[in-house]
């Protein structure tokens, strides 16, 4: 099979529920355990009294008040995708060679303004209508980082900075474009495996619309909600004096950055700020974590995972983290 032209293949259909009744799923484990904490209160106000707890509780609930609006977002347009736009909408809209397909899908991502945990649902609909993945994967690592609210909000952190924007913008793009191409040469079909989804092709739309809307909700909350608690985990384990003594040396301080925002999974509209804040760290180590957070962090990882498959997470991650970074650091070097 021409590499190309690969598609993700489907997994197997999940057999059939029981006639005998709906068995209890997620609504209803949330509202039990909303119930609980309702009823055990005053024992857990007690117990997040340690600071290192609250610290914890902060950085769970921050993360996922960052990324829920935007989540939930992604998944209305991934289920619009899904359901309503003909699979002949995207042969007329992207160039039909794959190697031009994906630097369009890639600045497709100015338009939209979501971030990482939006656009992991959306690449997954991109897929299903029959995008070529390396233009999905495109998309999927553009949108959050050149959208128009991350830039501003850029834009706002650095003010006295403005070359900023212009770096997190191209060296970005550089990274989405790169990594689309490194797939149709290096990607295989089996890597992807997206859930099939016969309830979007055998209901009406409108119930197909919201059967797709719970799904991924669902899907990728679940998995929104590992990659918070681990980030928030990190934040209290690492000691923030390493911090400090890594920021002095040119090399470790790009890669400490780097590291550091896969581990904090901030938000993309909201980690620019972070990155300001981090002023004993140079200007190109800096850039590289608006570069790579987007693009790779333990909550992205953690849906990508749920999303197209394990086989995919292992591979796709690591070379994302790697690209970012020289990428990053080549376009700091040009511009500074």
């Amino acid at each position: 099979m021409n590499p190309l032209e690969t598609r993700a293949r489907p997994e197997p259909a999940a057999t059939a529920e029981p006639a005998g009744g709906r068995r209890p799923g997620s609504v209803e484990a949330l509202a039990l355990l909303l119930i609980l904490l309702v009823v055990f209160r005053n024992p857990l106000a007690d117990l997040v009294s340690d600071p290192r707890l609250q610290t914890w509780t902060t950085v769970f609930v921050s993360v996922l008040v960052q990324a829920v609006p935007f989540l939930v977002f992604g998944v209305v347009l991934s289920a619009v995708i899904a359901v309503f736009v003909p699979r002949s909408f995207w042969a007329k809209a992207l160039p039909r060679h794959p190697a031009a397909a994906v630097p369009a899908a890639s600045l497709a991502g100015v338009v939209l303004p979501g971030c990482e945990c939006g656009a992991v649902p959306i690449a997954g609909s991109l897929i299903r209508r029959g995008v070529t993945p390396a233009a999905a994967l495109a998309f999927l690592l553009a949108a959050p980082a050149i959208n128009p609210i991350v830039l501003t909000a850029t834009a706002v952190a650095f003010p006295g900075n403005p070359e900023m924007v212009l770096a997190r913008a191209v060296a970005s793009l550089v990274v989405a474009i790169a990594m689309g191409w490194l797939w149709l040469r290096l990607g295989k079909t089996d890597w992807i495996r997206l859930p099939r989804r016969s309830d979007l092709d055998e209901s009406s739309k409108s119930r197909a619309f919201w059967a797709a809307c719970r799904h991924d909700v669902m899907h990728a909350g679940g998995f929104l909600v590992v990659g918070a608690a681990a980030a928030a985990t990190i934040n209290v384990v690492v000691p923030e004096a390493w911090l400090q003594t890594l920021a002095e040396n040119p090399v470790l301080s790009v890669l400490a950055l780097a590291v550091l925002a896969v581990l904090l999974s901030i938000c993309s509209e909201a980690d620019a700020f972070v990155a300001a804040s981090l002023s004993q760290f140079s200007l190109t180590s800096r850039l590289v974590f608006l570069v790579v957070g987007p693009m790779v962090d333990l909550k992205l990882i953690s849906m990508q995972a749920g999303m197209f498959g394990r086989r995919f997470a292992v591979r796709f991650a690591p070379a994302t983290f790697v690209t970012a970074v020289l990428v990053g650091t080549l376009v700091a070097v040009v511009i500074w």
